[in-house]
C-alpha cells in the first residue's frame, strides 16, 4: 500500500498532468474550426496591411506577391516589372466573424479603384490593384461589390480594379511584413507623401 506521503505525491502529479494538458489544449481550442483566405493587390503592400490587421475576425495577414509564374519571386524581381506579379496581401480570416464581402469593403477604402496603372504615386504593373478570387462564389461576391462601389457616386471616373482568378501567393521578405510596425516614422511619411491619406479623407471623409 502507498503511504500517506506517497499518496499525496501521486495526487500532485496527476493534478499537474491534467493542468499541463489543459494548457496545451487551450491555444488549439481558441482557433476557429474553419478559416478562409482572401488575396488582394492594392499598390504598395505596406499601406494596405494595417487596416486588415485591425479588423475583427482577421486571424493573420501576410504581404507578398501574386499573379506571376516565376517560382520564389523576390522584391527585386517583382520591382523590375518584368513579371506579372503584383504586390499583394493574403488574409486568413474567420468567416463566422467577418465575411468576404466585408473584407472587400475594407479593401476598396485602401485604394483608388479608378487608377489602372498602379496606385497613387506607385506606378507600374506590380502596383496595379486586383481582387484575386479563389472560387466562383468569391467571384460573384467581388463582382457585386465592385458594381455597388461603381454605383455609390463616390467616383467620377470608372472603377477599373481587375477581378482575376487566384494564383499561387508567395510571402514577401521578412523586412516587408508589418512594415508599419517595424518602421512607423518612415511608413507614415511615405503614406502621406503618396497621396493615399488625402485621397481617403476626400473620398471617405476620414482615413479608414
Amino acid at each position: 500500500m502507498l503511504s500517506k506521503i506517497d499518496s499525496m505525491k501521486l495526487v500532485y502529479l496527476l493534478v499537474g498532468a491534467c493542468l499541463a494538458i489543459v494548457v496545451d489544449l487551450s491555444p488549439a481550442q481558441s482557433l476557429p474550426s474553419t478559416t478562409q483566405t482572401a488575396v488582394f493587390a492594392g499598390g504598395c503592400f505596406w499601406w494596405i496591411q494595417p487596416a486588415f490587421d485591425k479588423a475583427p475576425g482577421v486571424i493573420k495577414t501576410t504581404v507578398g506577391y501574386c499573379g506571376g509564374t516565376e517560382p520564389n519571386p523576390t522584391y527585386e524581381l517583382v520591382g523590375s516589372e518584368k513579371t506579372k506579379y503584383r504586390e499583394s496581401i493574403e488574409i486568413v480570416y474567420d468567416p463566422a466573424k467577418i465575411s468576404y464581402e466585408q473584407l472587400l469593403d475594407i479593401y476598396w477604402k485602401q485604394i483608388d479603384p479608378t487608377q489602372s496603372d498602379g496606385q497613387f504615386t506607385d506606378v507600374g504593373p506590380s502596383y496595379r490593384a486586383a481582387v484575386f478570387y479563389g472560387n466562383d462564389e468569391e467571384k460573384s461576391i467581388a463582382e457585386a461589390s465592385k458594381e455597388k462601389l461603381a454605383r455609390s457616386g463616390k467616383f467620377k471616373k470608372a472603377v477599373v480594379t481587375e477581378l482575376l482568378p487566384a494564383m499561387k501567393f508567395w510571402p514577401a521578405e521578412d523586412y516587408h511584413q508589418k512594415y508599419y510596425q517595424q518602421n512607423p516614422e518612415h511608413f507614415e511619411a511615405f503614406e502621406h507623401g503618396s497621396g493615399r491619406v488625402s485621397f481617403q479623407k476626400k473620398t471617405w471623409g476620414e482615413k479608414p
